[in-house]
């Protein structure tokens, strides 16, 4: 039987209807309702209807869903029931502080962090300690690496892209402002931050545009 194709918006709203249970379970709230998840992911009831029978059926009419066992489903919709093996290539300011952040501990675990620069290579880490970029397929294999993670400047992206899936990554996680080219079953997920500036700065303007034509 064949898959059925999840949009992603679809996925990026189950990553918030997780975080939601996490705070609701933390409040110490077991019963939720389409209607409660809704209201705090800022959106609609029947969208959340919708997006959770893409994957099957977690509530009962009536009753509603419980918490623990909704979040439990969705973890595993989304791949956190385990931990994914990290490498970070480009330790600059931003690869550094990735390789830092205590939000990856529980599901995401950098074991591998790469640079071309000379300067930067044996330096030590909190998690490890900076390779040469030429190891890196070697490290991805020996340590059984899944996602890479890209922190260069964009005319290096797409060698990194390139390098990483011929090492056997199986999902990039790309920062850089370019898109890459990738084999269809390499899933690549981009973090622009001057394209969501330049989204914020199309509403902002908008909004004050309508405010001052009042």
């Amino acid at each position: 039987m064949a898959k059925t194709k999840v949009p992603s918006a679809t996925v990026s709203r189950l990553v918030t209807y997780l975080r939601v249970l996490e705070d609701l379970e933390r409040r110490g709230v077991l019963k939720t309702s389409s209607e409660q998840l809704a209201e705090e992911a800022q959106v609609t009831a029947f969208q959340v209807r919708k997006d959770l029978a893409y994957f099957g059926s977690y509530g009962t009419r009536g009753v509603g869903y419980s918490v623990p066992l909704l979040k439990r489903e969705l973890r595993r919709l989304l791949g956190l029931s385990r931990k994914w093996r990290l490498a970070i290539v480009g330790m600059g300011r931003l690869g550094q502080a990735l390789a830092d952040y205590p939000g990856l501990d529980e599901n995401f675990e950098p074991v591998g962090f790469f640079d071309v620069d000379p300067g930067k290579i044996g330096q030590p880490l909190t998690k490890g300690t900076i390779e040469p970029f030429a190891k890196m397929p070697q490290v991805v294999r020996e340590r059984g690496i899944e996602i890479g993670m890209i922190t260069v400047p964009a005319q290096a992206a797409q060698e990194v892209a390139d390098r990483l899936v011929q090492a056997g990554v199986k999902g990039i996680l790309n920062f850089a402002p370019v898109v890459l080219e990738a084999p269809k079953d390499i899933p690549v997920e981009n973090v622009d931050f001057l394209a969501g500036l330049s989204r914020l700065s199309f509403f902002v303007s908008r909004h004050m545009n309508e405010r001052w034509t009042e």
